[in-house]
C-alpha cells in the first residue's frame, strides 16, 4: 500500500476508486456492492455477512476486502455490517439507463421517508444531485444500522455516498 493510501488523503481517495469499481457492463446487469475500504485493519464482518461468498479477504484478517462481482447479487446484507460504513450498493435501471440507485448505511435516529426528496452528497459532503428515498430497511439483521436506497441520475452512482435532508420532520 502506498504512503498516500496509508495517510488517507481525501484528495487521493478518488484515484483509488478506479481499481475497485466493477466494470460498467456488470453494473448494467444488476445492483452490485462496492467496498470503499482503504485501510488494512483487522475487520471482516462483510465477509461473514455475504450469503454468496462474494466478499473475501486474502492472507488474513488485516487485508482489504475484495468482491467477486460475478458472485455479488447486490442483496445489500453487507452494507449495514461494515463498521466503517464503507460499503455501498449501486445499480442502473434496466429500462431507463439514465436512472440509478445508491444504497447506503444510515446510523441516525430520524429516518427519512420513502418518497422524500433529498440532496445527494459526495465523499466530501458537497451537494451533487437531487435524489429521492426509494427504500428504507430497518430490521434486527441490520443491527440498528438502517439501509437507505436513493434513486438518482445514474451518472452520479459513483459520486453520491450520503444525503442531506431538505427539511427535518
Amino acid at each position: 500500500m502506498s504512503e498516500d493510501q496509508n495517510n488517507l488523503n481525501h484528495s487521493t481517495i478518488p484515484e483509488f476508486l478506479t481499481d475497485i469499481l466493477p466494470p460498467e457492463e456488470r453494473i448494467l446487469k444488476r445492483p452490485v456492492a462496492i467496498i470503499e475500504c482503504f485501510q488494512e485493519i483487522p475487520c471482516n464482518p462483510c465477509v461473514d455477512s455475504c450469503p454468496q461468498n462474494a466478499i473475501s479477504i486474502d492472507e488474513g484478517i488485516n487485508r482489504i476486502p475484495q468482491i467477486d462481482y460475478d458472485l455479488c447479487t447486490g442483496c445489500t446484507l453487507c452494507v449495514p455490517k461494515c463498521p466503517g460504513l464503507a460499503i455501498f450498493v449501486v445499480g442502473v435501471d434496466k429500462e431507463d439507463k439514465t436512472k440509478g440507485s445508491v444504497t447506503i448505511p444510515y446510523e441516525f435516529n430520524d429516518l427519512p421517508q420513502i418518497g422524500e426528496e433529498v440532496i445527494g452528497l459526495n465523499r466530501q459532503g458537497k451537494p451533487v444531485t437531487p435524489a429521492v428515498v426509494k427504500k428504507v430497511i430497518v430490521s434486527k439483521i441490520t443491527d440498528k444500522t438502517a439501509v437507505i436506497t436513493l434513486s438518482l441520475p445514474s451518472e452520479f452512482i459513483h459520486e453520491v455516498r450520503f444525503f442531506k435532508r431538505q427539511s427535518s420532520k
